[in-house]
């Protein structure tokens, strides 16, 4: 892995894609929000933070022959070197885009992180160099507000919270935003904002889908991306094949979603909340 310092921007960006809730599309989000950057000529980061790894096989990385991950990165706080991070990252599929890879090591660290001091600030210690290198560092998060999202949510500089139109998923983020994110700004991340709230996996064909997409839009306004992402089947057809749906299904409604949401996150990221 060659690593060239960012010559474009004075420093990149650090986003997390959370949320407390599975099954909302934190990792298609990631991988594809990722790649639809790239195709823009942004220099990108993938970090998978999440223990079960779906991002990295949706890279369509062979976890057999991984030899390191986050969490080699992470069990020793800041003492590990630059360099020894630059070792973990892998290349992908995707033009411009490079992982950082997660197995099921990782779930140690939630254990042990606990017992280090500023363990909430690991994670940004490992990361923050990297922003010298790529324009936007994603980092997926697990589908819990614990010490793994804490940690993400600690490294970010915004937040991007997927969201599946049901009535939990809507009542889910309503507590991310108005409770967590709140107390994170408040103790751990003064700089924290919301980039958005993404409209995911949006089945047209239901009423309920669209009240509570109706909700979310009258509830949080402002703070909701314009992009709306709707479900398909291509989503679990692309992940299989271990690349994005830009690359599988290039003209389909679901990749110009991902190019709009691409769009939005360059031109008002930021500017939300």
């Amino acid at each position: 892995m060659i690593f060239r310092k960012n010559s474009k921007l004075k420093i990149g960006k650090i986003i997390a894609i959370a949320n407390q809730k599975g099954g909302v599309g934190k990792t298609t989000t990631t991988l594809n929000l990722g790649a639809a950057l790239a195709e823009k000529g942004k220099k990108i980061l993938l970090v998978d933070s999440d223990p079960q790894s779906s991002l990295t096989i949706s890279c369509g990385i062979e976890m057999k022959k991984l030899e390191k991950s986050l969490y080699d990165a992470m069990k020793v706080k800041n003492g590990k070197s630059e360099d020894f991070v630059k070792e973990i990252i892998v290349g992908t599929k995707i033009d411009n885009v490079d992982l950082f890879p997660s197995n099921i090591d990782l779930s140690v660290a939630e254990i042990e992180m606990t017992n280090i001091i500023s363990w909430e600030r690991i994670l940004k210690s490992i990361l923050d160099p990297l922003k010298n290198y790529y324009d936007y560092v994603l980092i997926d998060c697990p589908p819990s507000l614990g010490v793994l999202t804490i940690n993400a949510l600690t490294a970010a500089d915004e937040v991007i919270i997927p969201m599946k139109t049901d009535y939990l998923a809507f009542r889910g983020a309503v507590i991310l935003v108005k409770g967590i994110i709140k107390k994170i700004k408040k103790k751990l991340n003064p700089k924290l904002e919301i980039a958005g709230i993404l409209s995911n996996m949006h089945n047209t064909r239901t009423l309920h889908a669209k009240e509570v997409l109706e909700a979310l839009q009258e509830y949080f306004r402002d703070l909701v991306f314009d992009t709306i992402i709707k479900e398909t089947v291509k989503f679990r057809e692309s992940s299989v094949n271990g690349v994005p749906i830009l690359q599988y299904a290039r003209k389909s409604d679901a990749a110009e979603g991902f190019r709009s949401l691409a769009k939005e996150v360059i031109s008002g990221s930021g500017q939300r909340g």
